[in-house]
């Protein structure tokens, strides 16, 4: 029987958002199916749903002609619905094959794990995969690119009528999303439902037949992939035409003196680094994985300790021991994984913004409440955050707006950013958002700031950057300028030996 998954009337909400509203599509087994939308549009909450992490209020889900009713992922994991999210579910002290056998792994004659076979099939997982990574290595020890494959793989492993894949791509390297497609279109040709979630659209060209547009908790496009353009689907998703996304951005054209140098840098990881960065100068940093563009930011920022070499802001030599250091000094990071390293998750938007200036916001023992909103609702206003109140809980709000309050929080009046440093600024956010950020770290730029640019998108350091610096292996192997840069020879650079 042809395996078929379809949402019928679906809505959710909660306290001032309507997530989700009268949700009808289906999708049928052997076929991909792209699940699009800007940040927020409900793609999110309509697979917590189907993986029963969250129940609608109204409609029902049914798959192969059953209602599916779950009360936790356990039931839908059962029922043959495998969901990959973005924040990854393993556990860091446990071995990459207990991750991939939670539960239930493969036990002896007297029902004691077995050790050995355990770590055999995962090994044999793991080859399929064409992977080199430990079995019995502990999950936490692995890049934040192997702990996806390790997800993928656990899903694979249950052999799932239904594998949704939301934002799979976004830590692997070329090479791990070859892997990636290869093994979709494995499961499609097993007549798997396959449910992918991507910003990324040359992807959805790549891999999907069919594709479901989202907008503010509606669904406002079905289209079947063959059919489509890049321009009609995002036309779809924000309901503008965005144009050349790079051509209407307001540079900054009065970059000013030196205000940070690096010089011959060295730590566990990098070797010999050095660039300048000035006053309302964008430098890009490129390179593939591993390169150690991050690395670089995290010694500036003092998170990891720097063996030798110099650093100089306005000419005067700085070595930073701890991140409050630097951020004392004027020097704002916004991580690459902003849920670990760059958010409260738990806390409010007003408690993430204000964070860092909490002794500026003070009547002698106790904080400024009213201060606190002030800086909180100007940061919202600058930065259009889509929440319905400052109050509202961090890890409620979308993977763009999430971000916008960590620029918020190192933009504020009360701090006095000079170096900005953004790790993946666009990560896992939608092309509407994405030309929002690359409005504001120009606009960064003519406020004189300067800003540091890591991404793995090669389109947007060649953009975006007045320089840019390739790295490969932990080592600067070029610079030059943005007139000077296409893709190919960035490319080129980074991958240097």
């Amino acid at each position: 029987m042809e395996r078929c998954l379809e949402f019928k009337g679906i809505e959710k909400a909660f306290p001032g958002v309507r997530a989700l509203q009268d949700i009808n599509f289906r999708v049928k087994g052997g076929r991909v199916l792209a699940l699009l939308g800007e940040n927020g549009a409900g793609k999110s909450t309509l697979l917590k749903i189907m993986s029963g992490d969250l129940r609608a209020d109204a409609g029902t889900i049914t798959l192969n002609g059953r209602e599916m009713n779950f009360s936790s992922p356990n039931d839908a994991i059962r029922a043959g619905i495998s969901v990959i999210y973005q924040e990854r579910q393993l556990v860091p002290a446990m071995s990459v094959a207990e991750n991939i056998f939670p539960g239930i792994p493969p036990r002896g004659a007297l029902g004691l794990v077995a050790g050995k076979q355990l770590k055999r099939q995962a090994q044999e997982l793991i080859d399929k995969f064409g992977l080199s990574i430990d079995p019995a290595a502990p999950v936490g020890t692995l890049s934040v690119a192997y702990q996806q494959m390790v997800e993928i793989m656990k899903a694979y492993r249950r052999d799932s009528d239904v594998i949704a894949f939301d934002e799979p791509t976004a830590p692997l390297t070329d090479a791990e999303i070859a892997i990636l497609f290869d093994l979709i279109r494995r499961l499609k040709e097993a007549g798997k439902i396959i449910l992918y979630v991507s910003h990324r659209l040359s992807e959805i060209f790549q891999v999907t037949d069919e594709i479901v547009v989202l907008k503010d908790g509606r669904l406002v496009a079905e289209m079947k992939t063959s059919e489509t353009g890049e321009q009609e689907l995002i036309r779809a998703m924000v309901g503008r035409d965005i144009g050349d996304t790079y051509a209407g951005l307001n540079r900054n054209d009065k970059i000013g003196e030196v205000l940070l140098e690096v010089s011959h840098l060295e730590t566990d990881v990098l070797r010999d680094v050095s660039f300048t960065l000035r006053r309302g100068e964008i430098v890009g940093f490129a390179g593939l994985v591993g390169a150690g563009r991050t690395e670089v930011a995290r010694a500036i920022f003092g998170a990891d300790p720097v063996s030798s070499g110099e650093i100089k802001i306005e000419g005067k030599p700085v070595r930073f021991k701890t991140p409050k250091d630097a951020i004392d000094a004027g020097v704002a990071l916004c991580p690459e994984d902003r849920k670990e390293q760059g958010l409260v998750l738990f806390r409010s938007v007003r408690d993430n913004v204000t964070m860092p200036i909490l002794a500026k916001v003070k009547r002698g023992l106790f904080l400024d409440n009213h201060a606190e909103d002030e800086i909180t609702i100007d940061a919202v206003k600058r930065y259009a955050i889509k929440t319905p109140t400052v109050d509202k809980i961090v890890m409620e709000l979308s993977g763009g707006n999430q971000q916008k309050v960590i620029l918020g929080r190192w933009t504020s009046s009360k701090m006095t950013t000079k170096i900005l440093i953004l790790d993946e600024p666009t990560k896992g956010i939608d092309v509407g958002t994405k030309a929002e950020v690359y409005q504001m770290v120009c606009d960064f730029a003519g406020q004189g700031i300067g800003v540091i640019f890591i991404s793995s998108e090669l389109t947007e350091v060649v953009n975006i950057s007045d320089t840019i610096v390739v790295m490969h292996g932990g080592r600067v192997t070029g610079q030059m300028t943005r007139q000077e840069a296409t893709e190919e020879k960035v490319l080129a650079l980074a991958m240097l030996d």
